[in-house]
């Protein structure tokens, strides 16, 4: 019988993990919409050749979370308020969906609980960075919860920039605490089959917090 502890040990490309760290960087706001990338910089700070650093933006760019400039290189896409509108909205759409569907479905939503209690505990610690992550566990489970393939494809394609949003958002005082408290009711509604109720607070929840002003987190307004 094989033994799991001994199977290959996979091996992760340089490209791969470069892409991976400027990726968080820039999903989490340490990296600001319109900073440049420079090659000589990053290989310095990441202690890599220019080679993957190089590969690693042409992966970040087909994400759509670099782009390039005339004159000036590669940057990291500024948001201008158009952008943040219609991903705003289009997540709405997408949790309305998700709703709809779990609560017709009769889907169990326990599973919903765990995020909701990594929240809390983020928020207890003033971890902003695990709140985040907390959080978008939450939606994305919501999403695979209404068992939509198609939904769930679209979704993962649009997570990246809405992290991105989320991180630069949550920088302007957000109460961590007031974060999570909004998720429980959600769960709540679910759980009870309150379909009015429950797709009224998904609804909602984007805009919910601290008064959110897309302007306050893009560049231009397009």
């Amino acid at each position: 019988m094989a033994d799991p502890a001994l199977d290959p040990v996979e091996l992760t490309p340089l490209r791969v993990q470069v892409a991976e760290r400027l990726r968080f960087a820039i999903v989490t706001g340490r990296l600001r919409p319109g900073e440049a990338l420079t090659e000589t910089r990053l290989a310095e700070q990441l202690g890599v050749s220019r080679a993957p650093i190089r590969e690693a933006i042409q992966d970040l760019e087909n994400d759509g979370l670099v782009e390039t400039t005339p004159y000036r290189g590669k940057r990291v896409k500024p948001l201008t308020v158009r952008e943040v509108s219609e991903i705003r909205e289009m997540r709405q759409l997408f949790e309305v969906t998700a709703v709809r569907r779990i609560v017709g479905r009769g889907v169990a939503v326990d599973v919903l609980w765990a995020p909701c209690r990594a929240m809390e505990a983020a928020a207890a610690s003033g971890d902003r960075d695990a709140l985040i992550a907390a959080d978008e566990a939450f939606h994305r489970t919501l999403i695979q919860l209404s068992d939509h393939r198609l939904l769930a494809q679209l979704w993962a394609g649009l997570y990246l920039r809405i992290h991105q949003i989320m991180s630069l958002r949550n920088d302007r005082n957000v109460v961590l605490a007031d974060i999570a408290g909004t998720h429980p009711p959600i769960v709540e509604a679910l759980e009870t089959g309150d379909v009015v109720r429950a797709v009224r607070l998904v609804s909602e929840h984007f805009d919910a917090l601290a008064d959110f002003d897309p302007a306050s987190i893009a560049d231009a307004p397009e």
